[in-house]
């Protein structure tokens, strides 16, 4: 029995070590294979066939193309001899900027071997393009610094790099790639829109946070004041108005809970079209950094997932990271349904979506926040006026473009 299973351990490890050196074999005939392009692979086999057809029909005009085709060949072959000893060195100024900012960086090849290298060429994928640099003959220890610009036209995240640096033939028969350093993000945040702090959804809660507004009647004591027409006399500070002799009032800082939800849909069937969407995005965008702004406890939800959004700066990059959903996660009323489940004492819930929701469904989302949440339902409706309007409990607000934003929420507050 023992012996069966030492023989069948040593089977299995020579099957293992002839697997491995298959998968070396084929890799290695791959990388071979791998640097002919395809007008190369013509060309193969079109000296292939004039050597064929040449030698069995003799005809000497085939022999001499054939000739010419191999030389050509082999004479491109030579320029992938060497190897590319370059240093990259990838700067971004800044890995995040808004939609429409250019960002700018620069690209740094350094020969680090002892020998010259020749001209060869480099591309710099960017997302789903690529730019493409020529690089002069460098001398050891010489550098060259190439500068580019990236446009950003729409939101998202583009990876840069890694660069690769292309040693081919003039003829573009063959080319070989190698891959230099690392690449980075480029978060394209989506723009958005600053206005003043506004009190929308704070609720005033004994397991709130003092604020700096004063109050006539709260749990938290801030001091004393003298009495004026209009207190409360249960708030009255015997103890200090029979030493003074005037009468004297305890005076509170309000607690308030500011927990604050924003429910975004990212369902394109919400929406009319993808400009639409990012208005929308934009818009929550915009709402979400106010909140952050005046420490409010926040929390986004969207399809399928919640976006981080500890600090202004985690937000926008979840912002930029956002795809639209696939139908089957649901739209606005199952995303405000959502946001009940999950956060049951939020004090303010935005629900943003596109004009294609209609009131029905509005008003069906809308009825869905938590009990006792101040609920404000955005509307992104591209090119339309500012609308504002009260729909059972929820404010709808209708915007048709971002800077609108302010002024809109300022007519809820009135």
């Amino acid at each position: 029995m023992a012996t069966q299973t030492l023989g069948a351990s040593r089977a299995t490890g020579r099957r293992e070590a002839a697997s491995a050196a298959a998968s070396s074999v084929l890799g290695r005939v791959r990388a071979v294979l791998g640097v002919v392009r395809p007008i190369g692979w013509i060309l193969i086999a079109g000296a292939v066939a004039l050597w064929v057809f040449g030698a069995a029909l003799g005809w000497q005009e085939l022999l001499i193309a054939a000739v010419v085709v191999t030389t050509a060949l082999l004479l491109s072959i030579l320029f992938l001899i060497g190897r590319s000893t370059y240093g990259v060195d990838l700067d971004l100024g800044r890995t995040r900027v808004v939609v429409g900012e250019r960002a700018v960086g620069s690209l740094t090849l350094t020969n680090e071997g002892t020998r010259a290298i020749l001209p060869s060429r480099v591309v710099l994928p960017v997302g789903a393009g690529r730019g493409e640099f020529g690089v002069k003959r460098l001398a050891a220890k010489e550098s060259v610094e190439e500068l580019f610009a990236v446009p950003t036209a729409r939101r998202g995240v583009l990876k840069i790099g890694p660069v690769s640096v292309v040693r081919g033939d003039a003829l573009g028969l063959f080319e070989r790639v190698q891959r230099r350093g690392e690449g980075v993000d480029l978060f394209v945040h989506p723009r958005t829109v600053l206005f003043e702090g506004q009190s929308l959804g704070f609720v005033r809660d004994l397991e709130g946070m003092a604020a700096r507004d004063l109050s006539r009647d709260d749990v938290s004591f801030h001091a004393l004041r003298e009495y004026a027409p209009g207190d409360d006399l249960r708030h009255v500070h015997w103890r200090s108005t029979a030493r003074t002799g005037t009468l004297m009032m305890r005076q509170y800082e309000e607690t308030r809970r500011s927990h604050f939800a924003i429910g975004l849909s990212r369902n394109p069937a919400d929406y009319r079209d993808s400009d639409e969407f990012e208005l929308g995005v934009s818009a929550a965008g915009s709402m979400g950094l106010r909140a952050l702004k005046d420490s409010r406890r926040l929390d986004v939800h969207v399809q399928g997932a919640t976006i981080p959004a500890e600090t202004g700066k985690q937000y926008l990059d979840g912002l930029s990271r956002l795809e639209p959903s696939k139908p089957r996660q649901g739209s606005i009323d199952d995303l405000a349904s959502t946001v009940v489940a999950t956060l049951p004492t939020a004090a303010v819930v935005v629900l943003v979506a596109g004009s294609a929701v209609d009131a029905a469904r509005l008003r069906a989302a809308s009825s869905r926040a938590p009990q006792g949440a101040r609920v404000l339902a955005l509307v992104a409706d591209l090119g339309a006026e500012p609308t504002l309007r009260r729909m059972g409990d929820a404010d709808v607000v209708t915007i048709g473009a971002l800077d609108q934003l302010p002024a809109a929420l300022a007519k809820v507050l009135s």
